[in-house]
């Protein structure tokens, strides 16, 4: 199979790990020798309740057994979807109310992008140095990192960035701006966190200049902070949300939200503002009902911030230099990338699924499910810390 893997299916690097699976359940992976791998990534936080979990997969099977795709979205009603857009409406603020579905994290922002600009009618968005939105054209354009973006220009025209948590650049958000686009927390950049009521400054300076914000909620939503979406954790509302990621329970899904009188905008002049043919998919919407129920009905989110203490009491050597974020996504920062890179792949040996950032590479990723026990993170820790003091 690994030959096939490499001569068949295109790789995103010149060195994937290259686990083959046998079966995933819980916090556990299993590759074809049955070795079990606990796992502190959750698909890069795209599985909040752990893998296999027993409501999404009866929700999934129930809802095969009645239909698949019908039609492209927006015209027959499906239930699962609607469920969903309607339970995503009565956990958000009031003005968040109207939800359109997509395939992925990086659709839901195309789509975000083009609504700031048609409400607006100006064409500048504003983004913010290091931030990772996604990886098609309009994604990539609002990308904060050049290395990434430089063989695939021109991009987008009228992008403009600024550096995450300085306040003397807001001003650089003006009556041009047609929004702007941040992550909550920036992941790519090392789980960094807003400081200061940073947040809630960009809010009142795309109020005062008629700009609208656009928070990327595709890593920190759906429970991973210990609050439902990251933006609760910083008295800061945004005009448009986008998520994805843990949204689908371990299904692909992406989605933005904003007011009735934003999302309706794209109905008309031109008709067909978004579309897409498998949106709102109803057996993915059905993961996706199951697991956002199952998170909102449960203490998942309070035991996601006792489950950040108990990480940070663990993880104390001298060779982490500083835990970053917040709940269930964090960032051991370590002293060098060398030493980042050898813990990752020397916990895969031991059993345990670390990951990188995309571009903080002395950063590595604790992203475990939400349903993980006490007992699999110190097992877990314990790991990190065998294999940190066999370096020193």
């Amino acid at each position: 199979m690994i030959s096939d893997f490499f001569k068949y299916q295109a790789q995103t690097t010149p060195h994937p790990l290259a686990m083959e699976i046998s079966h995933a359940k819980g916090s556990y992976i299993y590759d074809i020798s049955k070795k079990p791998y606990l796992d502190f990534v959750a698909g890069i936080s795209a599985c909040p309740l752990g893998h296999n979990h027993p409501k999404v997969i009866d929700a999934i099977k129930e809802q095969a057994d009645k239909y698949l795709h019908v039609m492209v979205y927006g015209e027959y009603i499906q239930k699962p979807a609607v469920e969903l857009t309607k339970l995503l409406a009565k956990n958000l603020p009031e003005k968040l109310e109207k939800t359109y579905l997509t395939n992925s994290g990086t659709e839901a922002i195309e789509g975000a992008l083009k609504l700031a600009k048609r409400a607006t009618g100006r064409s500048e968005i504003v983004s913010a140095n290091k931030a990772y939105h996604g990886n098609t054209m309009g994604a990539m354009s609002v990308m904060g990192f050049e290395e990434r973006k430089q063989a695939f220009r021109p991009l987008l025209p009228d992008v403009r960035f600024i550096s995450f948590n300085n306040f003397e650049e807001l001003n650089l958000i003006t009556n041009k701006t047609a929004g702007v686009i941040l992550e909550t927390i920036q992941g790519g950049a090392g789980f960094i966190e807003p400081k200061d009521d940073y947040l809630k400054k960009v809010r009142e300076r795309c109020d005062k200049v008629g700009a609208l914000l656009i928070l990327d909620e595709i890593q920190p939503g759906i429970g991973r902070t210990g609050k439902l979406f990251g933006f609760e954790n910083y008295n800061c509302t945004p005009d448009i949300l986008v998520t994805g990621k843990g949204l689908g329970g371990g299904m692909p899904i992406g989605a933005f939200t904003a007011s009735a009188k934003l999302i309706d905008l794209l109905m008309d002049n031109p008709k067909l503002g978004h579309i897409t043919t498998f949106g709102g998919h109803p057996v993915i919407a059905a993961s996706a009902l199951a697991t956002l129920k199952e998170i909102t009905a449960s203490n998942l989110m309070q035991q996601a911030t006792d489950k950040e203490k108990l990480i940070r009491n663990l993880l104390v050597h001298p060779l982490i230099s500083e835990i970053r974020g917040k709940g269930l996504m964090l960032a051991l920062i370590m002293p060098t990338s060398e030493i980042a890179n050898s813990l990752i792949l020397q916990a895969q040996e031991h059993g345990l699924i670390l990951f990188w950032l995309l571009f903080e590479n002395k950063a590595v990723r604790i992203t475990p499910p939400l349903t993980i026990s006490n007992e699999e993170i110190t097992k877990g820790c314990g790991i990190i810390i065998d294999i940190l003091n066999s370096m020193k």
